[in-house]
């Protein structure tokens, strides 16, 4: 390092063409300057400058060793002067795991290049909000919406993407997009409806067929059945799995049918691996929401992620 910086100082003398000029550069003084010159002399065993009252004239070595490490001192000065970077704020993130994979991810990506850390805690509408405000209950929406239950350990969570939209004391909600549910099957037992009685009595045409649900509690395929039927389903359970994701494919494979968003299913129903089994008049809808903190302003990097999140899902498809 002292070598280094008896380098820089004569390359300064060496540029300015005085003693006193270089100081100035580099803010030290005139006698350090000097003392940093003698110095290099020395360990060079040749003089680099013939000072005079007009200044410091190099000599023919001088220029010789001015154009051998200009560059390189530079790089390296220019590498020591460079800021260190901030740390990257974090954000903690709560939400479905099917939702935070096809949507939030990809949505929030490009930030973790200008300065945002994410990390993501999956796991139960309830939970998640409950970690997000002051406890409370599951709403009647189409709750579970592929939340998975994962670990929930550790400190609180900053913002929450929510199927369901609970009043608790803390915490405000955003809209972010509409979706459509349907309701689908595999073509092996969407042959099965009478399709005559599906038109009279959808219901009992679908009694027969097995259910692949989110949750013991039926979350999702059960609010389908209450705004279309006004019931309960009576139908056999098949698969539970708690993911969305996975309910398609245990429907692909036709173990039962199940309700599933309109963004997540369509692939699988142009590709023919699925059938739309009831058409209503009017489908199932749900609000993807976002829970934030109620009552203080988010934190700047909190804030970058809602931005981007309510920009997303303006191109989110809703139907």
């Amino acid at each position: 390092m002292q070598e280094l910086d008896l380098l820089r100082t004569f390359l300064e003398v060496h540029r300015a063409g005085s003693i006193t000029a270089a100081a100035s550069r580099l803010g030290v003084s005139q006698p350090s300057v000097s003392e940093r010159i003698t110095r290099l002399e020395t360990e060079l065993g040749t003089p680099l400058f013939v000072r005079s009252a007009r200044g410091a004239a190099p000599t023919a070595e001088a220029d010789r060793l001015a154009a051998r490490i200009a560059q390189p001192v530079d790089r390296l000065r220019a590498v020591w002067t460079q800021p260190t970077p901030a740390a990257p704020e974090t954000v903690r993130i709560g939400g479905a795991s099917d939702v935070v994979a096809t949507r939030v991810i990809p949505a929030l990506a490009p930030l973790t290049t200008a300065g945002v850390r994410l990390e993501f805690e999956l796991g139960l509408a309830a939970d998640l909000l409950a970690r997000l405000g002051a406890g409370g209950h599951d709403g009647e929406g189409l709750e579970g919406g592929g939340l998975d239950g994962g670990g929930l350990d550790g400190g609180g969570l900053d913002i929450v993407v929510s199927s369901v939209r609970t009043p608790m004391r803390g915490i405000r909600y955003r809209g972010l997009v509409d979706e459509e549910f349907v309701l689908v099957g595999a073509p092996s037992l969407a042959r099965t409806i009478d399709r005559e009685r599906l038109a009279h009595n959808a219901a009992a045409a679908l009694l027969h067929l097995p259910l692949v649900a989110y949750d013991a509690d039926l979350s999702i395929v059960r609010r389908y059945w209450r705004s279309q039927f006004g019931h309960r389903p009576s139908n056999p359970v098949a698969v539970i799995v708690p993911d969305l994701r996975g309910i398609l494919a245990a429907v692909v494979a036709g173990a039962g049918v199940s309700a599933l968003p309109r963004y997540l299913a369509d692939p699988a129903i142009g590709s023919g691996s699925v059938e739309v089994l009831h058409r209503p008049d009017e489908a199932p809808i749900n609000t993807l929401h976002l829970a934030i903190p109620a009552g203080r302003p988010p934190a700047p990097a909190t804030a970058r992620v809602i931005d981007a999140l309510v920009d997303a899902a303006r191109g989110w498809d809703s139907f």
